[in-house]
């Protein structure tokens, strides 16, 4: 049984959180690649961020709990994709100004 990864709810979300996972420049970096992707696997993401796979865990862990992201399981994947409409719903602009920043 694949337990499924946790996610706060919009209304959960806060500031310091989201700015705090947004302060590494790895995870701007993953940010930005599901910004362009729309979704992607871990493995592929990987594959271009030249990291050892137990920081990149770490980083997708503080992105989902954060909120910035949300991870689904599909078989043996773990498919990236970005909280889009909820961080536009909790904090207007923010994810746009980050992106053209980086």
């Amino acid at each position: 049984m694949v337990r499924e990864p946790f996610h706060p709810a919009t209304a959960d979300l806060t500031l310091s959180a989201v700015l705090h996972a947004f302060a590494d420049p790895v995870r701007l970096e993953i940010v930005a690649r599901l910004a362009r992707e729309d979704a992607e696997t871990c493995g592929d993401i990987n594959d271009d961020i030249d990291r050892h796979k137990s920081t990149l865990s770490h980083h997708y862990r503080v992105l989902r709990e954060a909120g910035v992201t949300v991870t689904t399981v599909e078989g043996r994947n773990r498919i990236v994709r970005l909280r889009r409409a909820d961080l536009e719903k909790r904090f207007p602009g923010l994810l746009k100004a980050v992106l053209r920043a980086t």
